[in-house]
């Protein structure tokens, strides 16, 4: 019994340290609502590179209303960087959509509040919000 129980905690640490992680850092351009976009992409706390990244948006708040059509993210200038532009339709928080594929396939979602300045992750919980 102990060793099925060990062998679950092992094979669960090991799932869990392959997880995919992503960050943004956005900024706007000089034209309203277009955001230039890094995407900082891991797997188990290391850089994933050679990732093929599309990346779109929708409003939670207003769900069918705002979509964003899907851009295709170029690879960035160091492992594990991607970057691609974000045409939002007006400021406020959106679940950012990012598919994977190349190495790893995955769908990440990350909730960020766009405002004149940036976007920063929404907060709920004391942690980042994210499916």
């Amino acid at each position: 019994m102990r060793v099925l129980f060990l062998l679950a905690v092992f094979f669960s640490t090991q799932t869990m340290a392959q997880k995919n992680q992503a960050t943004l850092e956005c900024k706007p351009t000089t034209t309203d609502f277009i955001y230039d976009c890094t995407i900082k992409l891991t797997r188990g706390g290391k850089p994933l590179a050679g990732a093929g990244i599309t990346m779109s948006a929708d409003m939670p708040s207003m769900p069918m209303a705002h979509n964003v059509k899907p851009v295709k993210a170029k690879p960035g200038k160091v492992p594990g960087e991607y970057e691609a532009q974000l045409d939002l339709e007006m400021l406020g928080e959106w679940a950012v959509k990012l598919r994977l594929r190349g190495p790893v396939k995955d769908q990440l979602i990350l909730h960020y509040d766009f405002d004149e300045k940036s976007a920063q992750p929404v907060i709920r919980s004391g942690r980042p919000l994210r499916k």
